[in-house]
């Protein structure tokens, strides 16, 4: 008698007992309907985020009080340092949010909660204008945006089923621009109320907290809209240490290394080196006099053009001389950020030659590296998404913005070094510094195309596992 086959597992529920939805709707061709209010939460989130950051260093540098009252600012290297270590907090600890969404509370309890951590931080900011003020505000918002950065855009890739998995890449288009929306209207506005006497750091922080607030309510609106995959539990534990958790960080880890290099040179442009040369420059551009903190708003702006004509002119284009996969974009991107730092590193000889450069320069520059942006970091979003098993996706997005928090590490320690490494005799000062990172990012560049030559990806979506050695390549 023939042994009887096993009985197929049961499907998962559509439904969980508070009523929303778990697994996509195969019906739906078009957008999820949740991704609307994902995206509206996203621009908010991210006004919140950039105009924070936008007038950090300046803060630092410029208007930081001791409990008296009086000025207690941070010098130079002091304040790029610890902006730099910041971020490394805000973007290594979506690690611990990821694990927290994917075992635990699942990816919306997580979003939600932490997004109040993360009011929480920008209202310090905002009332206490001293050291200890920002101590606690800063490690109140990376607690927050960290916790919620893995799970925001790995809720992204859950909206999407079988019927309409071919618009991921296209919602995932609009996520990134949703964020240089948000980011450059507030990188605007931040430098204009911290440089006004009757607004000050109150007000240009204070904006940033009203934003979250609104970013956590539209989130929480759409609620009914959204599909809640439930958290794995000890099933989340099992394959993250599973042959196919270590084979897919084993291979993603000779990918990140190189993303590594790309994000430490990358946020020297978002209110940190880049700014502190903007104020060195002749800022008068379009007939205005702008402010050092504003000239970044540039990128966002960029980036708001350069998603369309990447993905409906350049990318067809190129698609007709090569196969345009993921880390071929990834490449090119690297290029471009070395070549950004080419200019960079022109502008500070002229600086340091006694001119006082243009700030049409700089950008150009910020052109350069905001192409190289699209190319990497939004392919590496879309990227990582795929590569991940359904239980490993928070967490393999997380891993993406660890290579962002080793960078700014990188960048961090280095500037503290700065002064040490000049007593033996190795100068990273002004144009030695951006010749210095310029180097290192072509040599990188040159190490991730033997990378992306061996790499034999493996692609899951909807939960689908298909072997695809060379899609990625």
């Amino acid at each position: 008698m023939p042994a009887l086959a096993p009985a197929p597992a049961p499907a998962a529920p559509a439904f969980n007992s508070a009523g929303y939805r778990t697994v996509p709707d195969p019906a739906i061709t078009g957008m999820p309907p949740g991704v609307p209010y994902i995206i509206g939460n996203e621009a908010a989130e991210r006004f919140s985020f950039y105009g924070m950051n936008s007038i950090l260093v300046i803060f630092m540098t410029t208007a930081l009080l001791d409990r008296s009252g009086n000025l207690a600012v941070m010098s130079k290297e002091e304040a790029t340092g610890w902006a730099h270590m910041f971020k490394f907090g805000v973007y290594f600890l979506p690690i611990a949010g990821a694990i927290l969404a994917d075992s635990l509370w699942g990816k919306y309890r997580t979003i939600f909660w932490l997004s109040i951590v993360y009011c929480l931080g920008h209202f310090t900011l905002a009332l206490d204008e001293t050291r200890a003020g920002l101590a606690i505000g800063l490690t109140l918002i990376s607690i927050g945006a960290g916790g919620i950065k893995p799970c925001v855009s790995a809720n992204v890739g859950d909206q999407f089923g079988a019927g309409n998995r071919h618009l991921l890449e296209k919602a995932f288009g609009w996520f990134y621009f949703a964020i240089n929306a948000g980011s450059a209207v507030s990188i605007y506005v931040c430098p204009e109320l911290l440089d006004n006497k009757a607004y000050g750091p109150r007000w240009a922080f204070g904006v940033p907290g009203l934003l979250m607030l609104v970013a956590t309510i539209i989130f929480w609106m759409g609620r009914r809209k959204y599909v809640h995959v439930p958290p794995g539990g000890s099933e989340f534990v099992n394959t993250l240490f599973s042959r196919t958790g270590a084979a897919l960080i084993g291979r993603l880890a000779s990918v990140y290394l190189v993303i590594i290099v790309f994000w430490a040179l990358w946020d020297q442009s978002n209110g940190i080196e880049w700014t502190l040369q903007a104020t060195k420059m002749d800022l008068n551009f379009l007939g205005r006099e702008w402010k050092p903190a504003q000239v970044q708003i540039v990128n966002g702006l960029y980036v708001l053009a350069f998603i369309p004509l990447f993905n409906y002119v350049l990318y067809p284009l190129m698609g007709r001389l090569f196969t345009v996969t993921p880390l071929r974009k990834m490449g090119m991107g690297l290029l471009l950020t070395a070549l950004s730092f080419a200019v960079i590193w022109e502008i500070e000889i002229a600086i340091e030659a006694g001119g006082k450069p243009n700030v049409v320069w700089q950008l150009l520059a910020y052109a350069i590296l905001t192409a190289g942006e699209v190319l990497v970091s939004i392919t590496g979003l879309e990227f990582s998404y795929a590569q991940a098993p359904p239980k490993l996706k928070s967490v393999v997005m997380a891993l993406w913005l660890l290579t962002v928090a080793f960078g700014n590490f990188l960048a961090g320690w280095l500037a503290f070094q700065i002064p040490w490494l000049k007593s033996m005799g190795l100068n990273l000062e002004g144009s030695h510094y951006f010749r210095f990172y310029m180097l290192l990012m072509l040599g990188a560049t040159v190490l991730f195309v033997f990378i992306a030559l061996a790499y034999k990806g493996r692609s899951f979506i909807d939960g689908d596992p298909a072997q695809e050695p060379d899609a990625a390549r």
